[in-house]
């Protein structure tokens, strides 16, 4: 008897061959459908990866589909995914959840009526080094955070936004650089720092062109803990540099480099980089159970692209034949994209946002 969940696939564009990878490599999952606002475009998915091509209709309407996850714009995330959960089916959207806190509302609402699970794809989470420094965090080895650091110096040709007529637009992609390429590290950041509670930004269109977006934005952040911090993103910056993100204690700093743990320096202890560190987080977070349970296995999340994405798809099938939670379930996706949307307010009015503080 197959006891695998079967899985739709709701966009065939540029990430969806990462979530057709990463559930063909989960032996508890199988990718069984697709579909796409282009039938061409299902039918070239579906010729490459075997699921079958069908309308949006026919996958709610399919007893035998159980979950689907969604890879349209960004704009379009909560739409189907109220549609899918109403029609009985668990659901991952990929980042970010959408591009409103109302539509995430009625996504979260929708997640409430149904009974059904729900993730934000935020598979940064899963990476060896961000779990080796939440694990150094929870166990109290960095002290109480001062300094926040993130950067997102990336590069996106003109080419890239002219590819797709909703891509930095408004209405669908919901913003630039920060919604689409940034709220990965937003999510982060969060996920590591706390909630912010005043942002002040300054954005920018600097190199592109027909961009109702920004292409470069700078914000200012206080932490409900007390830290300060800074937040940069953009796609102008020529080449591309790898994102970064480095946290200062009063005992220790860790900073996150390209997905790779580049330095956790531990006052009076040995400053070590790269494998090393996530070892090392282990190792020193003696007394406690944390360091060990946080860690990702060394199978998941390892660093190879689609690992991560692997790692957050099998936790979610679990919580979807346990009833838990997954661990980045809507309630932390729409966190990610209140943030986003105050430094977007702030760059827009020109004043300091407040947000709320003590939303877990």
């Amino acid at each position: 008897m197959n006891t695998s969940l079967r899985f739709a696939l709701a966009g065939c564009g540029s990430i969806a061959p990462t979530h057709a990878r990463a559930l063909a490599s989960l032996t508890d999952a199988a990718l069984v459908a697709c579909t796409d606002a282009l039938p061409e475009r299902a039918r070239a998915f579906a010729a490459e990866f075997g699921p079958r091509p069908l309308a949006w209709a026919d996958v709610l309407a399919d007893p035998d589909i159980d979950a689907v996850t969604v890879c349209a714009p960004s704009g379009l995330h909560a739409a189907l995914g109220v549609q899918a959960l109403r029609a009985g089916k668990h659901v991952v959207v990929e980042k970010p959840m959408d591009i409103s806190l109302a539509a995430c509302d009625a996504l979260l609402a929708a997640q409430r009526e149904s009974g059904r699970r729900l993730a934000v794809i935020s598979q940064h989470r899963f990476d060896r080094a961000s779990r080796a420094v939440r694990a150094a965090l929870d166990d109290g080895l960095l002290g109480d955070l001062i300094l926040v650091d993130a950067r997102i110096p990336w590069y996106r040709t003109q080419e890239y936004y002219d590819s797709g007529d909703w891509r930095g637009t408004w209405a669908l992609d919901g913003g630039g650089c920060l919604m689409n390429q940034g709220v990965h590290t937003v999510d982060l950041l969060r996920w590591l720092a706390g909630p912010a509670v005043t942002v002040y930004a300054q954005a920018r269109t600097a190199a592109h062109i027909r961009l109702e977006t920004e292409d470069a934005i700078t914000a200012t952040l206080t932490f409900a803990s007390g830290a300060i911090g800074t937040l940069m993103a953009s796609t102008a910056a020529y080449p591309g540099f790898p994102a970064r993100l480095a946290l200062h204690g009063t005992r220790g700093s860790a900073v996150i480099e390209g997905d790779a743990l580049q330095t956790l320096a531990i006052q009076g202890r040995e400053t070590v980089a790269g494998e090393a560190a996530i070892a090392h987080a282990v190792q020193v977070a003696t007394g406690g159970t944390k360091a060990a349970t946080t860690l990702a296995p060394p199978e998941l999340g390892a660093g190879a692209w689609g690992e991560a994405h692997r790692a957050q798809l099998a936790d979610f099938l679990q919580c979807c034949r346990t009833g838990a939670t997954p661990q980045v379930d809507g309630t932390q996706g729409r966190n990610a994209v209140e943030l986003v949307l105050a430094c977007y307010e702030s760059a827009r009015t020109g004043q300091v946002v407040m947000l709320p503080g003590a939303r877990p």
